[in-house]
């Protein structure tokens, strides 16, 4: 059985708003398993209503110019650079439906969230992959992203006491 491809450049991407919780909801569930994580759309709705109801993120949201059918997001968190006192946009996840891949979803998403960083008047666009996802890295090359080999990058897990 063959899955039907989305025809390039037949989608459209806005920001999302509230009023797509139900379809955003399913894609960040989707985003999730794919990162190893157990299904949980009532998690994945909550973390997501809460960053826009917050204004803490910007989520540009792919549908199908068609049917409207949610075909893939990327979400965008704002930072600063304190060394050169300026705004910059973290790029922290982007996902596309299995049926839509190959079809410059993706790169249509990447290229809106450069846009916004631009109007928004921030310095730079960050983003960090894995470093086996060599499918994610050819999309960002060709998009003008280049690698730091000049920085680590650490993290610090935090567990939370329970109430």
């Amino acid at each position: 059985m063959t899955m039907k491809k989305t025809p390039p450049h037949g989608f459209t991407i806005t920001r999302a708003t509230v009023a797509d919780l139900g379809d955003l909801t399913m894609l960040f569930d989707a985003y999730r398993m794919f990162y190893h994580k157990a299904s949980d759309p009532a998690i994945a709705r909550e973390f997501l209503r809460e960053r826009i109801a917050r204004d803490e993120s910007v989520i540009l949201l792919a549908r199908d110019d068609a049917d409207r059918t949610a075909l893939g997001f990327t979400q965008l968190y704002p930072g600063f650079s304190s060394v050169s006192a300026r705004r910059l946009w973290i790029l922290n996840d982007l996902f596309v439906m299995a049926t839509a891949r190959r079809c410059g979803v993706a790169r249509a998403l990447m290229e809106s969230a450069r846009e916004h960083a631009v109007q928004t008047g921030a310095l730079r666009l960050v983003l960090s992959t894995a470093k086996d996802n060599a499918q994610a890295q050819a999309l960002y090359e060709s998009l003008g992203y280049v690698r730091d080999e000049a920085m680590y990058e650490y993290a610090l897990e935090l567990t939370t006491v329970a109430e």
